[in-house]
């Protein structure tokens, strides 16, 4: 009888490596993006000392900085850094933007009894300060509701545009600020690019239509370009002064006569050059010196409360600001690191800005 054929065992497939390596990833990238949203949604309610107070529906969320037993609420807004009216969040928004929709949220919040301006800037573009400046005027007015800036290192230029229309200015004695005027610069390259064989080729509608043209010949700019840009300067440094006079009058007559007002000859000080937190208060462009306390203090009192917890406004989280994924396309650039963050300046803007933060 024949032995039975013996019957080989099914061979078992052999899985790429590869392939076990794509599965572990895509378990992990679940099992993050799982967590992520788990986070996401704790930090979206009412927890991490978040909550959304008011009846806004703005997409801020609020953020509690100091606690308190009080039912009032004093809201805390920071102007940081250059102003401008480019985006500076992943959201696509702008300081401008940030400012306005927390002075929104702050409006719409009952128990907001007023606001602390927490200002640190060397100024910036004179459209963004002024839509700033419009913006707390126009909150002050509508809600009833103060606001005191708080001036840090410095508040300079379009940093003290934006402070002159709250209802009282609280300084450091070794804040930096003053600093009143406009200022617009631009480059003249011709010279160097003579010295490479570059020659522009214009064709214009018009004798000024290349005004501010850093390409043209030095003897071809016309004596009239520098006129008109100068009147254009003298025109806003005008609006400047008018600003920080109004403002000032009007915070000195609400405060009935309790701040500081302005000296006799605070326009001889308004030439561009800086002062400290003692010579602006001399000046009457300040109303007290002191610290973050002095601050808190003074703001119970104008609200006219004992106390208040103190709260800021915040973009809620997102797996796009996780990512740093932008809702607007962001144009490519190379960044050269040369020890310091410049302000992004361009050619040919107004800016109420001290030139101090260029040196």
């Amino acid at each position: 009888m024949p032995p039975p054929l013996a019957v080989a065992p099914p061979k078992k497939e052999k899985r790429n490596p590869l392939v076990w390596v794509l599965l572990i990833l895509l378990a992990l990238g679940g099992g993050f993006f799982m967590l992520i949203g788990v986070f996401g949604a704790f930090l979206g309610g009412s927890g991490a000392g978040m909550s959304t107070g008011g009846t806004s529906r703005s997409m801020l969320q609020e953020v509690v900085l100091e606690p308190s037993d009080s039912a009032n609420k004093i809201a805390v807004i920071g102007v940081e850094g250059v102003i401008s009216g480019s985006a500076v969040d992943h959201t696509g928004a702008s300081m401008v933007d940030m400012v306005k929709e927390q002075l929104r949220r702050a409006g719409d919040d009952d128990k907001v009894q007023a606001v602390i301006l927490k200002v640190d800037s060397p100024g910036g573009e004179v459209l963004a300060s002024d839509d700033i400046y419009r913006a707390i005027q126009k909150f002050q007015n509508e809600h009833g509701k103060p606001v005191i800036a708080s001036m840090g290192s410095m508040a300079a230029s379009g940093g003290y545009y934006v402070s002159a229309p709250c209802r009282w200015i609280v300084a450091n004695e070794l804040t930096l600020t003053g600093s009143i005027g406009v200022i617009m610069s631009g480059y003249n390259y011709r010279g160097l690019m003579d010295k490479v064989g570059v020659v522009p080729l214009v064709y214009k509608s018009g004798k000024f239509k290349d005004m501010l043209s850093g390409s043209k010949k030095p003897e071809d700019i016309l004596p009239e370009e520098g006129q008109m840009v100068q009147a254009l300067i003298d025109e806003t440094y005008g609006k400047f002064k008018s600003i920080v006079k109004a403002g000032r009058e009007a915070s000195n007559k609400d405060n009935k006569g309790q701040g500081k007002p302005l000296a006799a000859d605070w326009e001889d000080l308004a030439d561009g050059r800086i002062l400290s937190g003692n010579q602006a208060l001399q000046a009457g462009l300040v109303d007290e010196l002191g610290d973050w306390e002095t601050t808190v203090d003074r703001t119970l009192k104008i609200a006219g409360i004992n106390d208040a917890k103190l709260v800021r406004y915040a973009r809620p989280f997102t797996f796009g600001s996780l990512l740093g994924f932008s809702s607007k396309p962001q144009p490519a650039t190379v960044k050269i690191d040369i020890g310091f963050d410049a302000p992004k300046l361009q050619a040919g803007h107004l800016y109420f800005l001290s030139t101090s933060v260029l040196h």
